[in-house]
């Protein structure tokens, strides 16, 4: 091997080892409300491939994590039909409250913020080796009567209130 050749090599070798792994990608959130304020969420996102393995060995446990993360939005227990290396649904009861009054009815969601995860993170020694992205390219809240309220980029969705239409 020439003298350039093995330059090359360990400028490579050097330049993975320095610069961050790019890990959890959240692209997009989706929240679907029920008249009775009960919501599905449907997330999309990636993971590196150091994650993916971890998910086939069942070193980690997405479906456990998401729940634990949704679990202080209801009263109710959350649970996560479905959860693979690149999607999960959540299920929370009782999600939005409905305030009734002059014959119309609103529906208000809470906030919902993804700030814990970044700073749980941040937290870890690895922390500077990997550079996740918590917050959703997009997020979707879709109301009973088919309202959208849409968010891009936000580590923290505000509150979203909106009267249902007949």
């Amino acid at each position: 091997m020439d003298k350039f050749s093995f330059a090359l090599v360990t400028f490579c070798i050097l330049a993975a080892l320095i610069l961050p792994v790019q890990a959890f990608t959240a692209k997009s959130l989706t929240i679907t409300l029920a008249p009775d304020g009960d919501a599905q969420l449907d997330m999309q996102y990636d993971l590196s491939f150091i994650e993916q393995s971890a998910v086939f060995f069942k070193i980690a446990d997405p479906a456990a994590e998401l729940k634990n993360a949704f679990d202080t939005h209801s009263s109710a227990p959350v649970t996560v039909p479905e959860a693979t290396s690149s999607s999960a649904t959540v299920l929370i009861p009782g999600f939005a409250d409905r305030v009734k009054g002059n014959g119309k009815v609103m529906m208000v969601t809470p906030s919902l913020s993804f700030e814990k995860a970044q700073q749980v993170i941040n937290g870890y020694w690895f922390a500077p080796l990997v550079s996740p992205d918590f917050s959703p390219g997009i997020t979707t809240v879709i109301f009973p009567d088919g309202y959208k309220a849409i968010y891009y980029d936000v580590l923290t969705m505000p509150s979203v209130s909106h009267t249902l239409g007949r």
